[in-house]
């Protein structure tokens, strides 16, 4: 009997984490707003703050970005708020599907290269080759941070 409720506990305990689980969403290396890029070919840094303002706001400073087709860039992203925040590069489309499944299941962890999620006062970095030009979308999809303000473009031009 110790044994079932043993199993029975440890079951009930994990299914929230389980549930929760990890995001690689089945991304390929190639999508429509680039690739993975290699640090060591970028031609430049963009220095990004994520951060939440006195009146509520929540907000990436720069939160629109020009570059051209076939650049890689290092954006070296800080979280200087009190809160968690991710930085999600993507098309639109796609970015608001992703920001409805974080609706969901919160607690989601990232594992895909055109995304980071940091704690308050780390830093870290998403390395990006733009292979094709067009709009694409730069968001924090923990729940209710898009609609606080915390999204941007990426115009990505052929010169």
């Amino acid at each position: 009997m110790k044994t079932v409720t043993f199993a029975l506990l440890f079951a009930a305990l994990a299914s929230p984490a389980l549930a929760s689980g990890t995001h690689s969403d089945g991304h390929s290396d190639a999508m429509a707003v680039g690739e993975p890029g290699k640090k060591a070919k970028a031609t430049q840094t963009i220095r990004v703050t994520m951060k939440e303002t006195d009146d509520g706001q929540m907000i990436f400073t720069p939160s629109d970005f020009k570059v051209r087709k076939g650049q890689t860039v290092v954006f070296a992203i800080k979280n200087a708020g009190e809160l968690d925040h991710e930085f999600v590069l993507d098309q639109e489309d796609k970015v608001m599907e992703h920001k409805a499944m974080m609706e969901k299941f919160p607690e989601m962890e990232h594992d895909d290269p055109n995304a980071i999620r940091l704690a308050p006062g780390k830093s870290g970095e998403v390395v990006w080759k733009f292979t094709n030009d067009g709009t694409f979308k730069v968001a924090c999809l923990v729940p209710g941070h898009y609609a606080s303000g915390m999204h941007g473009s990426v115009i990505v031009a052929t010169k």
